[in-house]
Order: C-alpha cells, then sequence, then structure tokens
C-alpha cells in the first residue's frame, strides 16, 4: 500500500509553538503544541528574549511527536509560518546567537533619535516604533555591541526555520515588510532606509518568494525526524498572511485575524498610504496583493491568560453557555488594546463594576466584558481601516481561535453592522495557510475553502450603550498613564 503524503508545518506564534502533519488536501493528522519559553532581559527596560537552540529543539521534539502519532505517512514539503517582527540573529559559523520576539521592545529608548519617521513610513509602510525589527537591531547593537558585530545575517523566526531544515538562508517578502528595511511598493530591501538605521547592508539575505521551494531538507535532519531525504523545504510567511490564504479572500474584502493579536486587514491591489499614518501596508505571500491593516494588539493573549484565571477547568463551549445567562452591564472591561489613532497602547487595565459588589457579577461577567474589549477595539480599528480606502461588501471574513466564540462573532456583526463569515479552515488558519503554499510550491490543485457559519448583525440597543460604557473605560485607563 502507497504511504500517505503528508506535509510538515511549523507554525510559532507569540504565545506557542505548533508543529503540525496535515495532507495536501487540509486534512490535519496531528498537530502538536507547547509554550514558547521567554526569558527578560534586564538590562534593557521592556526586553523579552529567546535561545534560539531551544526553540529548535522544541520543534524537532514537538515534530518528531506528530510523526510519531500519524504512523506510516511520506513527507513531500515543510514549510514554517511565524509571528511577524519577531528575528534571530546568526554568526558567520551558522550559529545562532539570539531570537527576539515580536514582544521584545529592547529599541523603544532609541526610538525618538529617528529625526526621518515620515520618510520611513512612506517607504516602508508602517510608523517606525519599536515593535519592528531595525530598532531590535538597534537596541542589541547599543547594548551588546560584541554580539552585533558576530551578527552576519538576521532572518524572520519562520525563515530561520526553514533555514535550519535546509541550510539556506532567505527573508520572504510578507515577513521583511515588517523589519523598516524594506521597501514596500517596489518590493525590495531599501538602501535609503538601511543607510538611514545604521544596519549594515550586508546581513540582509536574499528575498524569496512564499510558494516557492527553498531547497531540500538537510540530511541530518531528515535522519533524525526519519523522513525522506527528498522532501523539500518551501518557503512560507508571516502567520497573518499564511491565515489570510486559507480564508481565500478577494480584492477588496477584509479580514479579521483573531489570534494572539488581532489585525484587521483589507486585501487591495496598489500601495495605500495613510496621510495620518494610523495603518500598515505590508506585502501579502502572493505576487499582486498588498494587505493594508490595522492591528487592535494583544487580545487573544488577555482572553487566553485569563481564560486561566476564570476558567481553568472547563472547556469555551462552556464559556458560551454561562454568557447566555450573563447580565450585560455587570462589568466592562479595557485590557490595553490598540486603536490606530492613539500614540501609544495602554499599559494599564482592568475591569470596573459597581460597588458594593452584585450578586450578579460573576466569572461569566469578567469574560463577557473581555469578550466586548476585543470586539470594541476591533470595531474602532476597522473604522481607521475604512478612512484609508473604503469597504462596501455586506460581509466580513474572520479566522483564528478567537472565532471559536460564537459571542465575540456576534458581538462583532453588531458593531460592524455586517455578516461575520467563517470557513472550514478557520480554527487553524495559519496552519492550513502552510498547507496552500506547498500545494503552490509543488504544483498541487488547492481545494477550494467553504463556508462554514454566517452570523448576521442583530439590533440590540443594550450594545450601542455598552460601547458607550466602554468609551468611557478606556478614557479611564488613559488618564491612569497620563
Amino acid at each position: 500500500m502507497a504511504q500517505k503524503e503528508a506535509y510538515l508545518i511549523v507554525d510559532i506564534g507569540t504565545g506557542n509553538a505548533r508543529v503540525g502533519v496535515v495532507t495536501p488536501t487540509g486534512d490535519i493528522l496531528a498537530i502538536k503544541r507547547e509554550n514558547v519559553q521567554y526569558y527578560a532581559d534586564t538590562k534593557y527596560e521592556e526586553s523579552i528574549y529567546f535561545n534560539p537552540e531551544e526553540l529548535w529543539q522544541q520543534i524537532l521534539r514537538l515534530a518528531a511527536e506528530a510523526l510519531a502519532d500519524v504512523g506510516e505517512v511520506r513527507i513531500k514539503a515543510i514549510t514554517a509560518t511565524s509571528q511577524r517582527e519577531g528575528i534571530i540573529v546568526v554568526d558567520s559559523e551558522d550559529r545562532s546567537l539570539l531570537g527576539m520576539p515580536n514582544i521584545d521592545h529592547r529599541g523603544r529608548k532609541w526610538e525618538k533619535e529617528l529625526k526621518q519617521k515620515d520618510r520611513v513610513y512612506e517607504l516602508s509602510g508602517r510608523y517606525p516604533t519599536s515593535l519592528f525589527s531595525a530598532f531590535k537591531l538597534i537596541g542589541l547593537r547599543n547594548v551588546y555591541p560584541g554580539l552585533f558585530e558576530k551578527m552576519t545575517c538576521f532572518m524572520s523566526i519562520s525563515d530561520w526555520i526553514q533555514f535550519k531544515f535546509s541550510g539556506i538562508p532567505c527573508y520572504e517578502h510578507s515577513q521583511a515588510s515588517e523589519t523598516l528595511l524594506y521597501d514596500v511598493e517596489r518590493k525590495q530591501w531599501s538602501a535609503e532606509l538601511v543607510a538611514l538605521f545604521g544596519i549594515p547592508s550586508g546581513v540582509l539575505p536574499v528575498l524569496k518568494q512564499a510558494g516557492t521551494v527553498l531547497g531540500s531538507v538537510l540530511r541530518d535532519v531528515s535522519q533524525v525526524l526519519q523522513i525522506s531525504a527528498e522532501a523539500v523545504v518551501v518557503v512560507g510567511g508571516g502567520d497573518t498572511q499564511l491565515a489570510i490564504r486559507s480564508m481565500a479572500p478577494s480584492s477588496n474584502d477584509v479580514v479579521i485575524v483573531s489570534g494572539t493579536t488581532t489585525p484587521i486587514i483589507k486585501m487591495v491591489n496598489q500601495y495605500e498610504k495613510d496621510e495620518h499614518q494610523r495603518t500598515w501596508t505590508s506585502r501579502h505571500i502572493d505576487e499582486s496583493h498588498f494587505i493594508l491593516e490595522a492591528n487592535a494588539g494583544v487580545t487573544g493573549l488577555n482572553y487566553q491568560r485569563l481564560k486561566e484565571i476564570f476558567y481553568p477547568n472547563e472547556e469555551y463551549d462552556v464559556i458560551e453557555r454561562e454568557l447566555d445567562d450573563t447580565s450585560h452591564s455587570m462589568c466592562v472591561a479595557s485590557l490595553g488594546s490598540l486603536i490606530a489613532d492613539e500614540d501609544q497602547p495602554l499599559t494599564k487595565g482592568g475591569f470596573i463594576f459597581n460597588t458594593p459588589v452584585s450578586h450578579q457579577l460573576s466569572r461569566g461577567s469578567f469574560v463577557f466584558s473581555i469578550l466586548w474589549d476585543i470586539a470594541c477595539s476591533i470595531y474602532e480599528n476597522y473604522k481607521f481601516l475604512c478612512d484609508v480606502s473604503r469597504h462596501d461588501e455586506h460581509y466580513i471574513w474572520a479566522c483564528g481561535g478567537g472565532l471559536e466564540s460564537k459571542k465575540l462573532r456576534q458581538f462583532l456583526a453588531n458593531l460592524l453592522g455586517k455578516s461575520i463569515r467563517i470557513r472550514n479552515t478557520y480554527r487553524q488558519a495559519s496552519v492550513l495557510g502552510g498547507v496552500f503554499v506547498c500545494n503552490d510550491a509543488l504544483g498541487v490543485e488547492n481545494i477550494k475553502p467553504t463556508l462554514l457559519d454566517e452570523t448576521f448583525p442583530q439590533d440590540h440597543k443594550q450594545f450601542e450603550q455598552l460601547y458607550e460604557e466602554w468609551k468611557n473605560a478606556r478614557k479611564t485607563f488613559k488618564q491612569i498613564i497620563t
């Protein structure tokens, strides 16, 4: 009997590492996950790092466990996707020196030294902050000059994973969009931006297109995982872009990706600039599209961590049932989400409820307010997105683990005044996006994802009142930090 063919997909998010074994038709045979281990660097005010070799061993272990679960399969291709803005620096002997995730802000202290912010926005498509890779490199250079001098190359996390599998360094275009060193409109590294940030041009790897073959898997890696040495390594991309790919949107569609953070993106055919510099424009993983984005920040991670407090042993369906019985006005939350026109994110947040504490206040009240905070933050950012590029469709696509909550989907439909559509790929969207790019690279026809559910707006005056309460709560917490 012929072995079943499958792909090995590695997905490194902000919160966890996942490795899946998936067929070319999108059947997930096995998926293993663990939290990514981070460490604080006390030489900076706000710096988080990870050990790349620890992450690589974790990936190999998860891959071996997933492969053991599925039994006899033939791995045809391997690809990776990851959090955007995260990078890993490598030396001349291909040693991985340091991993800096998207939540690392070691460059924040030096943001004010950059004088040509308007020019950086014009070329890179995003207002320059310590979120992006160039400032991580500046922070590294200023505090660890010896380590910086050893660097001969840096890559996004997904490109580095592909490098570990193949031995070939590269930088994929959607990931390069997050560096502040890439000309998004011209689809190339920018000599002007590289000079502005003082980064040696020699550390920039060659750019590669997602969905192309990078090379063959290294023999020692194939032996460790006991997979065919004929397996190829395929160029993946940013987790947001791969998640979008699995939803198969059309030009001018809007997609909400509810993961650790919540990007709200619009598929556009040309480079879009916001005169107020509130939105980002990036390359998509295909040849023709850009993605215009506003981002609600760390929303899904908040929900995940607070679920562990309020519902540590229950599944999400238990939460949904309790939310149906929750009094809507018991509690309002503001938990540090991003709004596109604000200069800085909220760094203080919490819950507001009446005192003395009501007997009606329950754990469901807190989770209700968390989901409402996420929905309102998405709504605010969607409005700014529409200011830049009009959106006339009566529906919005959505994907990511956060959308498992029917309550969140209903909140979004009510606020946005549009139906919320999910496809059968929505739960593991970035992993399944990896299947699409592997199929593209191997010339395999992709399956068409199907509509799974559509949530329509409901006209509830109580939600208009809740929206005003949420805005007031956010103002309260903003006053605390100003």
